[in-house]
């Protein structure tokens, strides 16, 4: 037993629970290695893997080094939205003519449901935007919008997966544990992987979206809350700051590394204490990253902060920008449990979605462009799902909506390598199916592996007698098609 402060007996173990002295392990195992901390990697090393945040080679030379996802879960309609489909206006209200994979048959109707909504061409690339995207309009020659996304499976938490993990299965690491395993970090200041989440909830398999599955604990993202205090507990009590504080974590450090030196299997204890030596840095980082209030009224006035409906969500897609300016690696914008999820009254529930979020989106880009970060950062906005063309929920027109659709879906891409302007891919005549260029989740993995400079099948996690990769076998290929030349445009 010690005694710290003369207030209260200590063990190593009542020590690391105490939360050192406000430190809360609002980051994953960080400074692994780092100023001599610990003395062992987060999970056991059995095969002598290195396990750090040490910025690494790539394979060949990268033309991405960042990535904001902006997930908007749920599944936007693309044929009310990026992908207009004539046939449907057409037979607006008839019976459909093909056959349909519901996901809610109880339900379900055969009557084809046209877009209400207008389409435009816009920018030099001609474009189709719909009426409820004139922010995303005025960026189209920047972004390259994918119509044949397919992933085929027609539930929420498995197309998520299958995205976000490679894999339909719960468990697997996300694709931003991925990332900093295979690249390491740019700061040591700041989480590498951040993940900004709705005031109104997390999405559908919560805290899966940014779990490490079985990499170590270090690779896991960093929930950065979406309302003040961003991050929980960051500061210590005013009693504990400065010199006090400092000894405390040296005499922590002192306490992990006898014992690590006793038990050097015992790798969870790491991870805990570079949680608490990253809090640290971050007491001063975190805090100058997350305040907007550092921006100009004419950058805020861009995101839509001034505006209620874009508000809350144009300060995170700020916050997102402010952090991979930082050296921040990879972060993950969500809306909340089911934003998109348009089973019902889709005339006013698609248009909220899209006034909350649209013009903050395309802000971000115009933000990185002009800053010039769009080169080097890929920006990806998208859900697990699209939408069918037949109607659901048959009860009038404002109760109308779209079920699932997986089989054929859009989501657009920019920067970091990705082609500026125009469209890839396409559905069939209803925006049902994929049937032209089709882009799986495997194809998309493999291609954003390869604009960071990786190949998929060398970025390996060895893990008992498996070999593990993000495709995990599938046959993943690189959609050139989406890759900017680095000779010319398009």
């Amino acid at each position: 037993m010690t005694w710290i402060d003369n207030t209260e007996p200590l063990s190593r173990r009542g020590f690391c629970h105490s939360g050192a002295f406000g430190l809360a392990p609002v980051a994953l195992a960080w400074l692994l290695k780092q100023d001599g901390a610990v003395a062992a990697p987060v999970k056991p090393n059995i095969h002598g893997q290195e396990i750090s945040l040490a910025k690494r080679p790539t394979h060949f030379e990268p033309r991405a080094k960042a990535m904001i996802s902006l997930f908007m879960q749920g599944g936007p309609s693309q044929v009310d939205l990026l992908d207009p489909k004539p046939e449907l206006n057409r037979l607006d209200g008839q019976k459909f003519p093909g056959t349909i994979k519901y996901d809610n048959a109880a339900q379900a109707s055969s009557r084809v449901l046209g877009s209400p909504w207008r389409f435009g061409k816009y920018g030099e690339s001609g474009t189709d935007v719909s009426e409820l995207l004139p922010s995303v309009a005025g960026i189209v020659d920047d972004i390259v919008v994918v119509r044949s996304m397919h992933t085929g499976v027609n539930n929420h938490g498995q197309s998520i997966h299958a995205l976000n993990s490679g894999r339909t299965q719960r468990g697997r690491p996300s694709l931003g544990s991925w990332l900093t395993y295979g690249l390491g970090a740019e700061t040591q200041n700041l989480p590498a992987y951040v993940a900004l989440t709705d005031p109104r909830g997390i999405p559908v398999e919560g805290v899966l979206n940014w779990s490490n599955g079985w990499l170590p604990s270090l690779f896991q993202g960093t929930v950065v809350r979406s309302q003040e205090p961003r991050i929980l507990n960051l500061d210590p009590p005013a009693r504990r700051k400065g010199r006090v504080q400092e000894a405390y974590l040296k005499y922590l450090r002192r306490l992990n590394e006898q014992h690590l030196a006793d038990h050097p299997e015992n790798s969870d204890l790491a991870a805990r204490i570079s949680n608490y030596e990253l809090a640290a840095r971050m007491q001063t980082a975190a805090r100058e990253a997350l305040d907007i209030g550092q921006e100009t009224k004419a950058t805020q006035e861009m995101y839509g902060i001034n505006q209620k409906e874009s508000q809350e969500y144009g300060q995170r897609c700020l916050i997102a920008r402010r952090l991979i300016e930082r050296g921040v690696r990879f972060v993950q914008v969500f809306t909340k449990n089911q934003y998109w999820d348009h089973h019902g009254s889709i005339r006013t529930s698609l248009p909220a979605a899209c006034r909350k979020t649209e013009k903050p989106a395309a802000a971000l880009v115009k933000d990185l462009k002009q800053r010039g970060l769009l080169d080097s950062t890929v920006v990806h906005w998208g859900g697990e799902m699209g939408r069918l063309p037949v109607i659901q929920n048959d009860a009038g027109p404002s109760k109308v909506g779209r079920d699932h659709n997986t089989y054929g879906f859009t989501m657009w891409l920019a920067g970091g390598g990705f082609r500026r302007g125009g469209t890839y891919g396409a559905t069939d005549e209803f925006g049902h199916h994929a049937v032209t260029d089709v882009v799986n989740h495997f194809d998309y993995h493999a291609t954003l592996l390869h604009l960071f400079g990786m190949h998929a099948d060398e970025l390996v996690y060895k893990r008992n007698s498996r070999e593990e990769t993000l495709l995990d076998g599938q046959p993943g290929r690189i959609v050139t098609g989406l890759l900017h030349s680095r000779s010319g445009n398009g």
